[in-house]
């Protein structure tokens, strides 16, 4: 009786101090999330509020139409659906069959894939961008597809794998005998039993190409291939006429995407996650 009261205990503490850290958390949020339905001035007052004194929708009008946001959102949108598509075409096939064949440089193939994603990718920048003159890929964004998907493209097949590992070879064999040939095995057998993993491998690329700003802002040179991280920054870019509350509110609309796609796939996130941390 005296350790279930004890646990009882420790967990509600638990509970406490994850609901307290949740909300320290979303402290610059609420923040921002006021200071987009206030004026001009009101984030370079000295006042911490959650609450706009007056609220407008004003920046958000601004935003949507005066401002190429829409656009902004289609190339993101674009970006981010080729990466997935190009990342995961490359890592499940890669992923697969490093976690069923037992081939030779198997072992060493992984650890230099884990060599290359540990290496910093603003060092390979100047290469990169000579790379996408010399193709005639610079400022289209088929050529950043290419760099994000050869830079997720570790994580992915790492994951992948993980999750391969988890699923039983009796189920296959099973399959075989009932006369499935490899394709129909791994395209209605192996594919669906691994959707949690390839969910969640798909959100982390779409958040990673979603947020990234470096490579966007580099090798993407016309303002009408800008990505949304790319338009960002041209909102804050002149000294002179930065508006914050505007940004505030282009901030919270391009994050919106992420939040709803999140929130659908948030029960495979678990499982997804763990199960494909499973060690070599």
């Amino acid at each position: 009786m005296r350790n279930k009261r004890k646990n009882a205990v420790r967990l509600a503490l638990l509970n406490a101090a994850f609901i307290l850290l949740c909300l320290v958390t979303l402290v610059p949020v609420l923040y921002a999330l006021s200071i987009s339905f206030s004026g001009q001035g009101a984030a370079l007052s000295g006042d911490l509020s959650f609450l706009p004194k007056d609220p407008t929708l004003e920046n958000y009008r601004v935003i949507l139409f005066d401002k190429p946001f829409l656009l902004w959102l289609k190339n993101s949108l674009l970006l981010s659906a080729g990466t997935i598509v190009l990342a995961m075409l490359c890592a499940v096939p890669m992923a697969y069959a490093a976690s069923r064949w037992r081939f030779a440089g198997r072992r060493g193939m992984l650890r230099v894939l884990l060599v290359l994603n540990a290496f910093p990718q603003v060092l390979s920048m100047f290469a990169l961008f000579r790379v996408l003159r010399l193709t005639n890929t610079l400022n289209t964004h088929g050529g950043l597809m290419m760099i994000y998907a050869g830079s997720m493209c570790v994580f992915a097949v790492w994951n992948l794998k993980g999750y391969f590992d988890t699923i039983p070879r009796e189920i296959e064999e099973a399959s075989k005998i009932d006369g499935a040939g490899d394709f129909q095995m791994i395209l209605r057998i192996v594919l669906p039993l691994a959707r949690p993993a390839i969910l969640v491998t798909c959100v982390m690329v779409l958040i990673t190409v979603w947020n990234e700003y470096l490579f966007a802002t580099t090798f993407l040179l016309d303002s009408q291939s800008y990505s949304l991280a790319g338009g960002l920054y041209q909102l804050q870019s002149n000294d002179y006429s930065r508006n914050w509350s505007v940004f505030t509110a282009a901030s919270m609309l391009a994050s919106l995407p992420l939040l709803l796609i999140f929130f659908k796939i948030q029960k495979y996130m678990v499982s997804g996650l763990t199960a494909g941390g499973v060690k070599e």
